[in-house]
């Protein structure tokens, strides 16, 4: 199969299904790091073809979904302000935090504004100089370069009322702590094609090593999962552990140094909390003290608290690999996208959400209960 141009051919859909078939002897359990990847899976019934011994659990590569309790309540506090416009991706604001939701507190009359861009934020810092415009940068390596340029942006045009509350985290920490956990089943990695677009593959070589797990950075449509699938279950059916790359019309060896460069002079790798995992180190990207100006942090003297999970919401088991949606006993019940008890069933990234919108058992159970 050609990787370019052949990725949204119907036909190639019922020859990988059949070769990944053919290819599996033994039970293996593999995990996509991207939250598209979960909703292109659960949507296009590819969980439900697969062979049964292939088991496909759900990363924590959704970004709505890791933000910490903490963070949220930062956000929230911020958007409580007066003099505060806080601006946000949509999704964020519909996230429970401890005791309310962004949503909630734009409700009361708060200025919260729905962009979609940071520097969307820096004009609008400088159409309101009465204002304090916050954007709330969450995401992983993906979207960061973004919002650095929009750091560098407010820099040179002297937007001195813009300011970031970051909450970006990275995908080879998160991987590693879910390998090393003592509970953990993973066998090979789908890893995330946009992600891997600006870093490269480098930094996934001593993964696969060490924990000898086969890692391949897949793409998004189904015949691109497909194939990454295929392409894991070969490594761990011949005994391999290497990073294969499958999205190779978008990503390359070394990255965007660019876009790598640009976060280079922006941010900092620190130590982060993980919504429903917890601490990771060197996991996620803060401000340089270059740009600590545009620190909301800093300015506004945050600092995330300690606030304990909602111990009805198993999104952290979930997103470590230990459980899927429909074993949560609240999924559908005292958790739906109209009333989440978690992060992973408001996102339109969220594993939840997706098995809630898409699964055909969850949809089958649901006629049989009517």
């Amino acid at each position: 199969m050609k990787h370019l141009d052949e990725y949204r051919d119907p036909h190639l859909f019922d020859v990988l299904m059949d070769q990944i078939h053919k290819k599996v002897t033994k039970p293996w359990t593999l995990m996509e790091i991207c939250g598209g990847q979960t909703h292109s899976l659960v949507k296009n019934g590819i969980v439900d073809l697969l062979p049964k011994n292939i088991r496909l659990v759900h990363g924590p590569g959704c970004p709505v979904c890791v933000t910490s309790l903490g963070v949220i309540d930062e956000a929230i506090k911020l958007a409580s302000r007066p003099d505060v416009i806080l601006c946000s991706y949509g999704d964020m604001l519909r996230v429970p935090g401890s005791s309310q939701s962004l949503l909630e507190v734009k409700a009361r009359g708060a200025d919260v504004r729905i962009l979609y861009s940071p520097l969307e934020a820096v004009q609008l810092a400088k159409s309101h100089p009465d204002k304090e415009v916050v954007f709330f940068a969450v995401g992983f390596e993906t979207t960061a370069p973004a919002n650095a340029l929009a750091v560098m942006h407010a820099d040179i045009t002297g937007a001195e009322n813009f300011s970031i509350l970051a909450s970006h985290v990275l995908v080879p920490p998160a991987m590693e702590a879910i390998l090393s956990d003592p509970e953990n089943t993973i066998d090979g990695f789908l890893a995330a094609g946009h992600v891997c677009t600006i870093m490269g593959l480098d930094e996934y070589y001593p993964i696969a090593e060490k924990y000898q797990c086969p890692i391949v950075v897949t793409g998004f449509e189904p015949i691109d999962l497909l194939q990454g699938i295929l392409m894991t279950v070969t490594q761990l059916e011949e005994g391999r552990y290497e990073v294969e790359n499958q999205y190779v019309r978008s990503v390359h060896e070394g990255g965007n140094a660019v876009a790598k460069k640009t976060l280079e002079d922006v941010f900092e790798i620190k130590d982060k909390v993980w919504r429903g995992i917890g601490p990771i180190p060197k996991s996620g990207y803060e401000v340089r003290d270059r740009y600590k100006r545009f620190n909301a942090r800093l300015r506004f003297n945050l600092g995330p608290d300690t606030v304990e999970e909602d111990k009805n919401c198993i999104s952290g088991a979930i997103m470590k690999g230990l459980k899927k949606p429909m074993d949560c006993p609240n999924f559908g019940v005292k958790c739906t996208p109209e009333h989440p008890l978690g992060a992973p069933m408001v996102s339109s990234e969220g594993a939840c959400a997706a098995y809630y919108h898409y699964s055909s058992a969850w949809n089958m159970q649901k006629v049989e209960s009517l």
